[in-house]
């Protein structure tokens, strides 16, 4: 019998529960009319590859429950993260006569989770949304928080809003047919919960590479719910990222950066918030306060698991792009920067020459 994590997410306003077990999509209907007695009518948001992998013990687990479904299907990919799919989809709901009573199921990867939440967020001014993630990266992070949001061109996740999912089903199991560049690339927000905040999980990341990329499920296991519980603890701290949760951006702003200049075709999400961790490593390290056996370890953490793409933008037009960046407040960039393996400092006072001078190091570094 595979085991089962359960791990609570103790919003006062929305507690909910997350539920980590290998095979767990065959028994997502008894769950699902557990955790939302009141709601037998659900509409399954999800893309194509996914549909064709996983919909089937999905939707045979919600008709054993007798829960009324119906899949509405997205574009794949970042490029679908718009408000042309926003209101396709709504328009979708509505001829498919979804009202206050019903339920979407976010059905996919990191896009998936925050276009058919953004949409749940704001049908009918918010219906309940419950998500099912099918990448390593969604299953640690996006699924849990409740962020939702949509890309601009001058920047990504600039239209969005809080709305908590009533519960999060993460079935390790669906991993067998994700893509190898996806699922590396999904590992760094793994990577990132170490750094910023448990070291135990840098550490099994640093011991356990091979185990990790040939997707061992008690590895797998282990570090998806390790790293839920992170997110858990955080959002719980700060749910509207006032403070706290500000640490979950480390290796995103310049991430979000590089993704948006490259209009969101060369790299994949993960992939940008590497390198956006190495560059915040060495922004830390030129500011000294970082020691540079803290910027090694890091940097030579990540780049032992993937084989990232090239870093092609200037150093002051990444600077450039990052005045557009969420986070910035009153015209000041925050960066989060690593102090130690299991520390960081949201900093406001990096210089933009640091900035440039790390971007160009990533140059030369993608090159080589």
């Amino acid at each position: 019998m595979n085991p089962v994590r359960q791990i609570e997410v103790q919003l006062p306003s929305n507690p909910y529960t997350a539920t980590i077990e290998t095979g767990l999509l065959t028994r997502a209907g008894e769950l699902l009319r557990a955790a939302l007695p009141e709601r037998t009518r659900y509409f399954i948001i999800t893309v194509p590859p996914v549909k064709k992998a996983w919909a089937g013990p999905l939707t045979a687990s919600l008709k054993s429950s007798g829960l009324a479904h119906s899949i509405i299907e997205m574009p794949d990919g970042e490029r679908a993260k718009t408000l042309n799919t926003v209101r396709d989809l709504a328009t979708k709901l509505i001829r498919r006569d979804a009202d206050r009573k019903s339920a979407v199921i976010a059905f996919g990867g990191g896009v998936v989770g925050d276009v058919a939440a953004f949409v749940a967020s704001i049908y009918m001014r918010g219906i309940d949304v419950v998500q099912i993630p099918t990448t390593f990266l969604a299953q640690v992070d996006a699924s849990i928080g409740g962020k939702t949001g949509v890309d601009l061109p001058e920047g990504k996740n600039l239209l969005g809003t809080f709305h908590q999912p009533r519960a999060v089903l993460i079935d390790p199991g669906v991993l067998s047919t994700l893509a190898e560049r996806e699922y590396r690339s999904g590992l760094y927000e793994a990577m990132k919960c170490g750094i910023i905040r448990r070291p135990d999980i840098f550490d099994f990341m640093e011991q356990n590479r091979e185990r990790i990329l040939q997707r061992d499920p008690a590895a797998l296991e282990w570090l998806i719910a390790e790293c839920v519980q992170v997110k858990a603890e955080v959002v719980v701290a700060d749910e509207r990222e006032s403070g706290l949760r500000r640490i979950l951006n480390f290796g995103h702003t310049v991430g979000h950066a590089l993704e948006a200049e490259t209009g969101y075709q060369h790299f994949l999400h993960g992939e940008a918030v590497a390198w956006g961790m190495v560059a915040a490593s060495k922004i830390s390290a030129a500011m000294q306060r970082a020691d540079s056996e803290t910027a090694r370890r890091i940097i030579s953490s990540v780049l032992a698991y993937a084989s990232l793409p090239k870093v092609e933008p200037r150093g002051k037009r990444i600077a450039r792009r990052l005045a557009h960046d969420k986070k910035t407040m009153n015209g000041v960039v925050h960066f989060v920067l690593p102090i130690e393996v299991g520390r960081v400092e949201v900093v406001s006072d990096v210089p933009e020459r640091a900035v440039v001078q790390a971007i160009e190091e990533l140059r030369c570094l993608s090159q080589a």
